[in-house]
């Protein structure tokens, strides 16, 4: 599966953004979709995940309350909806998808998302 991440952009604290990651084929189902981010000078985190079927998420406590990840089947795309940006989001964000009963993660390529305080 090949991944595109857009949606990236300046806002300033207390904006929004609403994230898109296009997949290539149907991954309703077929794959865990997650979202990582990376901040300069630090490692990569974990942001959400949501399950094969879209029954349940998980969020890195940092962005509980705020983010919320959701998705298109018929678009193939997932969305991550965020809410009350901090400049501590600041980050490249990832979108990421794992074929069920596998430990392979395909990564799309990144947008950036730069919030000013």
């Amino acid at each position: 599966v090949q991944l595109q991440a857009s949606g990236g952009g300046l806002v300033q604290t207390g904006g929004s953004l609403r994230l898109s990651c296009a997949a290539s084929e149907r991954t309703y189902n077929r794959y865990v979709i997650g979202w990582f981010r990376q901040a300069p000078g630090k490692e990569r985190e974990f942001v959400v995940a949501m399950s094969r079927n879209g029954g349940s998420t998980t969020y890195a406590n940092s962005v509980k309350g705020r983010f919320s990840i959701s998705r298109d089947n018929a678009k193939n795309t997932v969305y991550l909806q965020m809410n009350s940006l901090k400049p501590e989001d600041t980050a490249v964000y990832y979108c990421t998808a794992q074929p069920i009963g596998t430990t392979t993660q395909h990564w799309g390529q990144g947008t950036l998302v730069t919030v000013s305080s």
